[in-house]
């Protein structure tokens, strides 16, 4: 039996080290209330991504990288700080230059490769290259705000990423990494500052007491009235080429609904196109509701407009509810012009309105409490992923963490491959999975 132990044993991912990067000048004390935008996530988890890079030279890129880190967090402060909050439970981000800031764990797991971490399927290996699986944002009161975790792969560098959602959106999480990566590669300075004062979208004091996580659960007692269990998830990413992406528009562009003049974008056409899909291999009966929400960046919707280096959450949810059979027996642009509309009428008004009505009875929000049968679009690909570029080259793959994940949960990030395609990273339950895998109408080429 002892090779087998010795097999496991090598098998893990081993940390060799901890240590902490803090702003290289001093700032002193800095803080500012989490606005209205920001504290639906304090009840979801650490946001993480997985960059992967080709190359061996491991030590010279972890130091690069600390380097590089310690500049850009002069301008990225909040990150290198911690999550407080009053008697009032009015949550605040603060920073003074006392505090430990941002962790950074080394790692190896040399019997992995590269190309084991870009391969399509989801894998329990990627949950070991990740810091803070499982921990939720609230938890930001006493630990990192940002864990980076860097592994020494077989053939490569696995960087993974754990970001306190409630304090930044992907937008500012692609600002960020990008500015690192500006440094690392020689700019003296970054091309576009962070605005830091959320305060000035929003300034109300919202009161978010959070209720303690129910104990039975916790404690893993089981009981006649224990919920139950959810079924296992599968992740996989589909890769749709530019051809693909241009047949799913042009297709549902060619049959525009009467009264309508405007046509659908990439994003509303592929839309549709995964939820229709998804709807399809889950077998839902015609009447069952299916819910279709996106995260949608409202830095130019909200009045006055915000600059796009605005640095925190400024996303709100926006929802499509249909009956599954209306959705699959209508052709794609009926979907199509419902998610149209609810994006194109999620105005100033609408952002203001919501914005009160959280005010007025705030509600913590859990990561999967995004609607019956729902299909939930995170990230974008708008997102410049695969242009963080070090000093050594671009990312051999980009992925999500295991966190925030649920049935329907979809990252949707640019392709590797460039132009206009796109990968769709789904998690679904596994017999739907499996059907959406046979479905060829699905992934075009």
């Amino acid at each position: 039996m002892a090779p087998e132990k010795e097999t496991e044993e090598i098998m893990e991912v081993k940390i060799t080290g901890k240590s902490r990067v803090k702003p290289n000048k001093k700032l002193g004390r800095s803080e500012c209330q989490l606005v209205t935008f920001d504290l639906p996530y304090i009840a979801f988890y650490y946001n993480q991504k997985l960059i992967v890079y080709k190359g061996n030279e491991y030590e010279d890129r972890v130091g690069k990288l600390k380097d590089g880190l310690g500049v850009v967090l002069e301008d990225f402060y909040q990150l290198a700080g911690k999550l407080a909050k009053d008697e009032d439970w009015v949550f605040r981000v603060e920073y003074d230059d006392d505090m430990e800031g941002v962790e950074v764990v080394e790692a190896r797991a040399e019997w992995i490769s590269v190309e084991d971490v870009a391969v399509e399927e989801g894998t329990s290996v990627l949950k070991e290259l990740i810091p803070y699986s499982g921990i939720l944002n609230s938890e930001g009161l006493h630990i990192p705000l940002l864990s980076v975790q860097l592994t020494k792969l077989k053939d490569g560098l696995a960087m993974g990423l754990a970001f306190n959602h409630a304090i930044l959106d992907g937008t500012s999480t692609w600002h960020f990494m990008s500015s690192w990566a500006q440094i690392c590669s020689g700019l003296p300075s970054i091309s576009l500052l962070p605005f830091m004062d959320r305060t000035k979208v929003r300034n109300t004091k919202v009161k978010l007491q959070l209720s303690p996580p129910d104990q039975d659960l916790q404690n893993g007692s089981s009981t006649d009235d224990a919920k139950p269990v959810d079924p296992p998830l599968r992740e996989r990413v589909f890769k749709l080429s530019e051809s693909g992406i241009d047949k799913i528009k042009s297709e549902i562009n060619s049959n525009m609904p009467p009264g309508s003049s405007k046509p659908f974008s990439t994003f509303q056409s592929l839309a549709v196109h995964i939820w229709r899909h998804v709807t399809q291999a889950r077998q839902l009966k015609p009447e069952d509701y299916t819910v279709f929400t996106v995260f949608a960046d409202c830095r130019k919707r909200v009045d006055p407009p915000m600059p796009e280096s605005y640095f925190g959450n400024l996303i709100q949810a926006i929802f499509t509810v249909t009956a599954a059979g209306l959705l699959l027996m209508n052709p794609p642009e009926f979907g199509a012009s419902m998610i149209q509309k609810a994006i194109e009428t999620h105005d100033a008004k609408v952002i203001e309105e919501r914005n009160k009505q959280f005010e007025s009875a705030p509600k913590i929000f859990q990561f999967k409490d995004a609607g019956a049968n729902c299909v939930a679009v995170g990230s974008s690909p708008r997102f410049p992923v695969y242009e963080v570029d070090f000093g050594w080259g671009k990312p051999e793959a980009v992925r999500s963490g295991t966190n925030n994940r649920f049935d329907g949960m979809v990252y949707l990030y640019q392709g590797k491959s460039g132009g206009r395609s796109i990968d769709v990273e789904i998690s679904l339950e596994a017999g739907a999975m499996e059907r959406l895998e046979k479905d060829k109408e699905f992934v075009l080429e």
